[in-house]
């Protein structure tokens, strides 16, 4: 694994990256407070793929804009896209906005910013739709009905994946999420 510091913003951000020199890259963006150790299980199985991999040591500060620095320095062009809890809403908005950089979207335990959680709550209905195929891997019953409610938000191929009891879904089904993100690359 190499460790690489990239001046983004006002700031730096230290990086993992790891895996085969491949086309297919994936930014794989941590939950606050999860550090980038969560991805480890699913970096390994994603390697193993022929998969390149991206992980942040921490999302704090970090924004639609710093992440496409980073990926400007770093000299990465298309980029699967994955993102669990806070990292999630942070994927979501990448993929709605910046149209072209991305190939696909994977997210855990997050909606679609503008559909309703559980509670009827919206986080962002200023965030636009996005236009990749996109799957929403949930832990708990509870989040799939805003699971569900992101497919009018996403205008392209859109699965949901239920995990009973999972709560935390890099951490607690490695498998299952590299998976999901294995089949986004895939160009069948």
């Amino acid at each position: 694994m190499e460790l690489t510091h990239v001046a983004v913003g006002n700031g730096n951000c230290t990086v993992r990256i790891d895996g085969p020199e491949s086309k297919h890259t994936v930014l794989l963006l941590p939950g606050a407070g999860d550090g980038p150790d969560v991805y480890d299980g699913v970096c390994e199985r994603l390697h193993n793929s022929d998969l390149r991999t991206i992980v942040p040591e921490d999302i704090t500060g970090l924004d639609e804009s710093t992440i496409m620095a980073l990926l400007d320095e770093l000299k990465v062009g298309w980029v699967n896209l994955v993102g669990s809890r806070e990292g999630a809403e942070l994927a979501w908005s990448l993929a709605a906005r910046q149209f072209g950089r991305f190939a696909s979207l994977v997210v855990a335990d997050r909606g679609h910013p503008a559909a309703p959680d559980a509670a009827g709550a919206v986080r962002g209905s200023d965030c636009p739709p996005v236009e990749l195929p996109t799957t929403v891997m949930v832990g708990s019953p509870d989040r799939r009905a805003e699971a569900d409610a992101s497919g009018r938000f996403v205008y392209s191929d859109f699965r949901v994946v239920q995990l009973d009891g999972v709560t935390n879904v890099p951490a607690a089904a490695a498998a299952e999420l590299a998976t999901e993100i294995v089949l986004r690359t895939s160009p069948w």
